[in-house]
Formats: C-alpha cells, structure tokens, sequence
C-alpha cells in the first residue's frame, strides 16, 4: 500500500514537472526504495503497557515493606519491654508465681512466631523485587538496543518513564534492604554473606558498548550537596583521558553531565587501567607517566602523583591489561592494592593516609593478583574474585587487615556479561558497582549478622 501510494505521488510530481500526459494506452512504471528497517511501535507500546503492569506491582511492594516497618516497630517494641520485665523478674525471683513466670513464657514464643512469620513474608516479598527487577533489566535492555538502532528521541519518553521505574524500584529495594541492614555506614556486622541480582541500569553515557573500558559509582564521601552525584568514565581503550560528574541518578541515564573533566589540557595528568574511585571530589587512579599513584582534584581541576617504591606494572587482574594499581574506599578510609616483583606478583594491600596521599600501612598477601577477577574493600577487609564460568562470578578469598588473617570463601554471583572491568564498593549505600562490557552495573550486599565470622571452606 505504501509503495502504491509512494508512486503515484511521484508520478504526479513528474508529469506536474515534464507538463505531460499519460494516454489510456501507455503504461507508468516506478521504483520506490523504502527503508529496511521500520520502527517497532508496537514492541514500544508492550513496553509502555508492561511499565504500567509492574508500576501497580511495585505500588503493592511498598505498601507491604510500609506495613513490614510498622510490625516490625511493635515487635521491637515489645521484645524491649519483655526484655526489661525479664531483668525484674531475674533480680526478684521469689516475687513471681509460676503462673506469670508461665504467661512470661507463652509471650516469648508469641513474639517469636510473629518474628518467623514476618521472616517469611519478608523474603517472599525478596523474591518478588528479584522477579520485578529481572522484567525492569530486560526491558531496559531492550529500550538500549532501540536507542542505538532507530531515532533515540522516538524512545525518550519511554526512557523517562523506564527511569521513574527504576528510582521507584530502587527506593523499594532500598527500603526493603535496611530491613536485614539497618547498619549502613557501621561496621558493627560480620562478613559479606550473598550478593543481589545483577541490576542493569544502562548502556554507557556514549550508547557505544566499544567503550568496554570503564568505571562508575558515587562518591564514597560526597561534598556537601553533592550526596546525590554520579560519574562516569569510559572508553574503548584502557587510557582514562576523562571523567564525567552527574547531579543525581537521573541526569546520569539521560547522559546529562554537569561537567566532563579533561585530563589532558594545558598538562599531561592522563592515566591507565579501570582502577579508579571518586572520594571528596577527587579522582584517585593509576597516573600514566610516571607509574604512580594520581589525584585530580576536581574542584581545583589540578592533580598530583606519589610513586609506590615497591609496586611493579607486570601484574594487571584477569579481566583487563594495566590494572596495577587498584583504587578502593570503605568505611575506614582509601586503599590501593598492587603486586611487587619481590612477592613474584602476590597482592600487597595499602592504606593510604589521604591527607599527605602516600601510604601509611601496607599488608601482605598471598594471593596471586593475575589469578583475581577484581578485588573491593568494606569495613577494612578485602574481597577478591574470580570467574566460575561465562554466567557467574565468585567472591572465593578475605582478607581482614584488624586481625591480618585470610580466609577462602564461596560467594558466588551474577555477572550478566561475561567480561567486566571494574568491580568497587561503596560504603555510603552498601553496593556494589560494576562496569560489565559497556553497562551499569551494581548489586545489593548482605552481611552474616555474627561479627568476624566468615563461612570457611579450607
């Protein structure tokens, strides 16, 4: 029908043009070239249905972590005042019938079976975000491919809306993830214990997946007014040439930099590697030339480099080339490891004193670095990785620096993609964020309730 149409509205233009006539026993003929591929309204319209599906369902999610709060306020409530008249009742044994020591006893058990049936109904709820989470991934995935294949402005007001899901859902899961830990930015936990789903925010601020070279996050110790900032860098080689700053997670998905910060101006302060963190609006990553440690100062827009006597560039992780000195903050501070000749490439562990920016303590390992996916810090222990096939990650090694002891573990963990870059924790939210063949990345941490006790195998 169109290539009819098309037709003869070209053939009415020619005739218009020639001022010529075509006689009842002449025959016309046209070509029409249409585009291959035609925009898929109607894979837009399912996604735009199927945003509104999981809207209600995560409406539904929120009222139910809302209600979890508010039992879970009682409860606390009165555990706290079981708990005083039990301390009475200790110091005054004789005061009390067997009766109301009996009815002391049957509320315990009360509570208690309140508390498994809250468990329970929590963890169901976990299982519905995990579901609700692998629909918003999918879809976003799908929106990024639209991007990049047809006009993105025809896809924008989808985006949008995909983005208010996403913040939606990541409030729920927010919410719903300081039930188990109440205790972000306390160290007042034991070990890491699992890792989340992969959650997919985007591809890349250049919706180019050749840029395979890369990092993002937040802050790990924001500015005043700036606690709710991203940023960015990436690239298609492992050269780190810029890094760009975001004002919230919304400005980010829209690519909408407050500043792109150029590492090489009027000077050469460009570095290698994906190992870089932003703390205090600065960039901490592997300095070019010399090999040494760098910091751009990105309210100064200056830079500065110390050289770490020790660390050899012969030793990179798994995953990527030029990865020798790896940048990462927790709770207690900023960290860099690297490996030395001395050791034959085992990982040594820094902790640098951020005010004079040179190291101040150094811990020795006995983990081969090239053997290591990627390595992050939190609450002063270092975890290492490694792959388990093309699907699935592991964190199989720890390191506590307060007791210097290391242990082997087995955590294992979504990656999405096979090939990631960068791995790095950040302590002001509890995640994980990942740089994973182009993509956003991050996961949700949770933690053994039982203080220095990890899960052992060897």
């Amino acid at each position: 029908m169109i290539t009819i149409l098309f037709c003869l509205l070209f053939l009415r233009a020619t005739l218009a043009f020639r001022n010529e006539t075509v006689s009842p026993g002449q025959s016309c003929t046209c070509e029409a070239f249409l585009p291959e591929t035609v925009f898929p309204m109607g894979e837009l319209e399912l996604l735009e249905k199927s945003s509104v599906q999981i809207s209600h369902k995560l409406e539904l999610e929120i009222s139910k972590i809302e209600m979890f709060e508010s039992k879970l306020t009682i409860y606390m409530e009165k555990t706290l005042n079981l708990t005083v008249l039990i301390g009475i009742m200790e110091n005054n044994p004789d005061s009390y019938t067997e009766l109301q020591i009996q009815e002391v006893k049957i509320q315990i058990k009360q509570i208690e079976a309140l508390v498994v049936e809250l468990k329970a109904s929590i963890e169901l709820s976990s299982t519905v975000l995990v579901s609700i989470r692998k629909e918003v991934t999918a879809m976003i995935v799908i929106l990024t491919q639209l991007e990049t294949t047809y006009d993105k402005n025809l896809v924008l007001l989808t985006r949008r809306e995909y983005i208010k899901l996403q913040e939606k859902l990541e409030e729920c899961e927010r919410r719903h993830n300081e039930i188990f830990n109440p205790n972000i930015g306390s160290c007042n936990r034991g070990f890491i214990s699992r890792v989340s789903k992969p959650i997919i925010s985007h591809l890349n601020a250049h919706l180019n997946a050749g840029h395979r070279y890369g990092g993002w996050g937040k802050d790990s110790n924001p500015l005043a007014g700036s606690e709710n900032m991203y940023w960015y860098s990436g690239s298609s080689s492992t050269l780190v040439s810029q890094v760009s700053v975001y004002a919230d997670y919304y400005r980010l998905i829209m690519r909408q930099s407050m500043k792109t910060h150029e590492l090489y101006t009027s000077r050469d302060w460009r570095g290698v590697g994906n190992n870089y963190i932003v703390r205090g609006n600065t960039l901490y990553y592997q300095y070019r030339e010399p090999f040494s440690m760098g910091k751009y100062n990105m309210t100064s827009q200056t830079a500065v480099y110390r050289v770490v006597p020790s660390a050899s560039n012969r030793f990179s992780y798994f995953y990527s080339a030029s990865q020798n000195l790896d940048f990462a903050a927790d709770e207690n501070g900023l960290w860099v490891t690297y490996a030395t000749d001395a050791s034959n490439g085992r990982m040594s562990l820094g902790k640098i004193d951020e005010e004079a920016f040179a190291l101040k303590e150094v811990y020795e390992t006995n983990i081969y670095k090239p053997s290591v996916g990627n390595t992050f810090m939190v609450c002063g222990v270092l975890y290492a990785t490694r792959s388990v096939d093309i699907k699935t990650e592991e964190i199989f090694y720890a390191y506590d620096t307060h007791t210097r002891k290391e242990s082997y573990v087995s955590i294992p963990f979504e990656k999405f993609q096979e090939m990631y870059v960068y791995l790095d924790y950040n302590p002001i939210d509890q995640k994980l964020y990942m740089y994973n063949d182009g993509y956003y990345v991050s996961y949700h941490l949770w933690f053994h309730q039982n203080k220095n006790k990890a899960q052992l195998l060897i």
